[in-house]
């Protein structure tokens, strides 16, 4: 009101003046009032105010859908990675979280996979709800030891091993973490390893990456992060179990021997 009240005041003011002399600076004095018009309803953005709007405007945003593995045995590192399997338990809570991500009546793009058998049990288990999706694998996201303050937990680590699990991890944030290409949202879903998933949160979070340990996660949970057109990226859940029940819920650092799936014979 203020706007069309001084704009009224200004046209009148010039169309006051009657003569023939003036009737061109009373032409001059209405285009330069609605002129003023013009950029106090429409002000000048900036070119870096007018390209963040276009770019939220124009690209979606991409969720990422972070699995840690079921649980398995017999958790040795000595023997040949394909030993190490899936358990009936483990085999149970990829079910579950499967069932969870088939629950939320999401449009998934793309399934991947570390190359460990106990990771790719686990999405291959996932990938039975979702036969749309092609189950890809990479090396990049293998279970490994990143640096950490923990002295114990670093001592059976040798420097070789420690700098390419950060390379390794490193160049896995690099091509997966990034914004959707084009104006379409995107999910997509990765399954690793308990080390692999706390060391991208660190990543997320902006904070000092030997802090992973400070974290514990549990077999199948959901962590799920979100990357903005902009590149911003947004925890949105961390270790969410809440799909496994308490008695089936296995984690870092916790109590999980005495946990076995009891599975009942029906011909007994």
């Amino acid at each position: 009101m203020i706007i069309i009240s001084f704009f009224s005041i200004q046209v009148l003011s010039c169309l006051r003046t009657s003569t023939t002399y003036f009737n061109m600076k009373k032409q001059a004095c209405i285009f330069a009032s609605v002129t003023i018009l013009m950029m106090l309803i429409f002000p000048v953005t900036t070119g870096s105010q007018t390209d963040n709007t276009i770019l939220q405007q124009s690209y979606g945003i991409r969720t990422i859908y972070l699995i840690r593995h079921g649980e398995y045995t017999p958790q040795d590192d000595n023997i040949p990675d394909s030993l190490n399997i899936l358990t009936p338990l483990g085999i149970a809570q990829a079910r579950l979280v499967s069932a969870r991500l088939k629950s939320m009546n999401i449009i998934f793009n793309s399934l991947l996979t570390s190359t460990m058998t106990r990771a790719k049990q686990t999405a291959i288990i996932i990938n039975e709800d979702f036969p749309e999706l092609k189950l890809e694998r990479s090396d990049l996201i293998r279970e490994c030891t990143p640096p950490s303050w923990r002295k114990d937990v670093m001592a059976g680590v040798d420097t070789t091993e420690r700098e390419n699990c950060v390379e390794n991890l490193e160049r896995a944030f690099q091509k997966y973490f990034i914004p959707s290409p084009d104006e379409n949202d995107r999910n997509d879903i990765i399954v690793c390893h308990g080390n692999v998933i706390r060391y991208f949160v660190t990543k997320v979070l902006k904070v000092d990456t030997m802090s992973w340990l400070q974290m514990s996660i549990s077999n199948c949970s959901l962590t799920i992060i979100r990357i903005l057109p902009d590149g911003t990226m947004k925890l949105d859940a961390f270790s969410d179990y809440g799909h496994i029940p308490e008695n089936m819920r296995t984690f870092t650092g916790g109590n999980n021997k005495s946990k076995e799936l009891k599975v009942r014979d029906a011909f007994k």
